[in-house]
């Protein structure tokens, strides 16, 4: 089990990890050895989160995510295996802890009266400046 958050977990099962070579510079160990790390978690049949963690999750991970609803995450910053398969866990595992948390509700509020005054001042200085750019008025 991938411990999220103290009340979500995610089970292993549910990660599928696939190694491919790693694409940039890295002379001749960069064509023999598959060090990238392709993660994929399917968020939309996952068992381990709830409905409302999905759908935030499936919001945050944008273009990260298939039209089945699979997030895909590749890691290949590091020369291992091992270091690309930590960082792609910790990348999953940080999507989902800032989908687990529930957004704070907007609170509606009215602008103050010094505000509008401001808004208003800032208004007709304008028209005022707009108003010398025309023609003087013929006497």
């Amino acid at each position: 089990m991938l411990q999220i958050t103290p009340n979500l977990a995610v089970d292993e099962d549910e990660i599928e990890l696939a190694f491919v070579r790693a694409s940039g510079p890295g002379g001749q160990n960069v064509n023999k050895v598959a060090t990238a790390v392709q993660l994929r978690f399917d968020i939309r049949r996952s068992r381990s989160l709830p409905n409302d963690v999905a759908i935030r999750a499936m919001k945050l991970a944008g273009a990260r995510l298939t039209n089945d609803g699979v997030l895909v995450l590749t890691a290949q910053s590091h020369r291992t295996q091992g270091d690309n398969r930590t960082e792609a866990i910790e990348r999953l595992t940080a999507l989902l802890r800032e989908a687990a948390e529930k957004p704070k509700p907007r609170r509606a509020t009215r602008p103050t009266l010094a505000s509008k005054e401001r808004r208003l001042t800032g208004k007709s200085k304008r028209s005022g400046v707009k108003a010398m750019r025309g023609r003087p008025a013929a006497d």
